[in-house]
């Protein structure tokens, strides 16, 4: 998805921009209605679906710049016409944008943001950042949290993060429908946390990194505390697959579409 602060900087940076809609699909394509993109006179931003579509499409938004017309209407049909075999038919309308309707398309946004799924990343070590980097491209609101600045610092520019040695309180204040991935430096303070977003019992995932042994010992610690809580609900161990591979990047493949999944993400 594109972020505004992406948006911003790509209209901050281009003279000229016209945004391309996806405005009807009938039949098989590769993006579905409502899906945008942005061209300038030598950049672009998102994506349409790629392939000859999608180059016809930018043409055309390039086209439009050097007329300086206002708008224009494409039916495209995606066959053996254009080199491609999706078998359908794509509606796009092009737009040249303004300073005022570049502004609001930012806003917009950027409340579209505030809406998404939130994600909390407990423990910024090798595998929550792995995690947070897997994700900061999809329909998500990510935090990655962690009480250790030193890893909070390695996080990559442009994902959320918060220190704080208080992080049971962001699941407590969460909004409900939250997803919850517990892999910090320490198991007992993954199961004070993993306890405290079961105890919500609202949350659409709750996760936590370990082994069968290290669910087994919770479910056992769980008993001890709270006979109530729904241990049904956990995830333990996360990213389960057959690949052998337990490099950081893997699991957070996995994790991710355990996320998506979770989340009904579509």
């Amino acid at each position: 998805m594109i972020r505004a602060a992406d948006l911003e900087q790509f209209f901050a940076t281009q003279k000229s921009v016209v945004q391309i809609v996806v405005k009807q699909v009938r039949g098989s394509a590769p993006r579905d209605s409502g899906t945008k993109m942005y061209v300038a006179t030598t950049a672009y931003l998102g994506t349409i679906g790629g392939g000859q579509l999608e180059y016809r499409a930018i043409r055309a938004a390039r086209s439009l710049l050097k007329s300086r017309e206002a708008s224009k209407n494409l039916t495209m049909p995606l066959g053996p016409e254009i080199g491609q075999c999706c078998g359908g038919h794509v509606s796009l309308e092009l737009h040249t944008l303004d300073r005022s309707t570049s502004a609001a398309l930012v806003q917009d946004t950027l409340h579209h943001e505030h809406t998404l799924p939130n994600v909390y990343i407990f423990g910024a070590g090798h595998v929550g950042r792995a995690l947070a980097m897997a994700l900061q491209h999809l329909p998500l609101a990510v935090c990655l949290i962690d009480s250790r600045q030193v890893e909070i610092d390695q996080a990559i520019s442009g994902i959320p993060t918060k220190l704080t040695p208080l992080p049971e309180a962001d699941i407590r204040h969460a909004p409900p429908g939250s997803a919850y991935v517990i892999l910090t430096h320490d198991h007992s303070l993954d199961f004070q946390l993993t306890a405290e977003a079961l105890k919500r019992r609202d949350a659409s995932y709750v996760g936590m990194i370990g082994s069968k042994t290290k669910r087994a010992a919770f479910m056992h610690w769980a008993k001890e505390i709270d006979k109530n809580l729904n241990t049904k609900a956990l995830t333990c161990p996360i990213g389960t697959t057959p690949v052998a591979n337990k490099a950081p990047a893997v699991i957070a493949a996995f994790v991710a579409t355990e996320l998506l999944t979770a989340l009904s993400i579509q």
